[in-house]
């Protein structure tokens, strides 16, 4: 006779977790029905929303918090966006995305001057407002294997990929996210044009409309920037018509 099969219950495995956790995000609006909706939709996409509708108490939250993003609203009571952007700047390089007024331009520029790395128009089209928020997390992400351990070096500047820093002569360049990213765009074309699509498919995913002038503040910020750290001002030029061109540094 043959002796009875034995079975063998193994048990189920346990749930895969995600290796990457989600993105946790500040947003700091005073619209409660808005912010709800914000709220709602982008943690239906996995990123964690936490939600501050007092201007003055930003900071701190910030500061507690410690989050990937801030979504800064221009008009907050107590202390606007741009001067909240602006004190954030001084301290940390925790990336920026203002939402403004449609068709105000100058709270746009303005905002990219106070050193956000981009803006949503309102009212926010909550699938253009994921794209850019992802699109400003990868880029502030470390850099991939193989470009990990990249460098470029023009006279005095040195750009450190793996740490996204920069220094002239030694001297730190503070630079925010989109910051980094365009000095890397150019200093990588050294001495070719470089236009204004390509700079802003890179910093904001987009192509430009001929029209949007947030790519020259950007330029005229870093140009600022660089010169602060000891660079000379022609470092990057302005090509008349076509774009930009790193020049390096003397």
């Amino acid at each position: 006779m043959y002796a009875p099969m034995q079975t063998r219950t193994t048990a189920p495995p346990p749930p895969v977790q995600s290796a990457t956790p989600r993105p946790k995000v500040l947003l700091v609006e005073d619209n409660a029905r808005l912010a709800a909706s914000i709220r709602e939709y982008l943690e239906k996409h996995q990123v964690e929303v936490h939600i501050e509708g007092d201007g003055l108490a930003a900071a701190g939250r910030i500061e507690r918090l410690r989050p990937d993003l801030v979504i800064l609203d221009l008009m907050l009571p107590g202390k606007d966006g741009l001067a909240i952007c602006r004190e954030l700047r001084r301290t940390d390089r925790t990336p920026v995305l203002m939402l403004t007024a449609k068709g105000e331009d100058i709270d746009q520029v303005l905002g990219l001057e106070m050193g956000a790395d981009d803006y949503v128009v309102k009212p926010v089209e909550p699938r253009v407002l994921l794209a850019r928020i992802e699109a400003i997390l990868r880029r502030a992400r470390p850099a991939s294997a193989p470009n990990r351990e990249a460098k470029l070096a023009a006279g005095r500047l040195e750009i450190d990929c793996a740490r996204r820093s920069a220094t002239i002569g030694g001297n730190d360049v503070e630079l925010t996210t989109g910051d980094f990213d365009i000095l890397w765009l150019l200093a990588s074309k050294q001495g070719t044009v470089v236009t204004r699509d390509e700079i802003l498919r890179v910093v904001r995913g987009i192509d430009y409309d001929g029209l949007d002038r947030s790519i020259d503040a950007r330029i005229c910020r870093l140009r600022r920037k660089l010169h602060e750290a000891g660079g000379v001002e022609s470092m990057i030029k302005t090509v008349r018509l076509r774009g930009y061109l790193f020049a390096g540094d003397a």
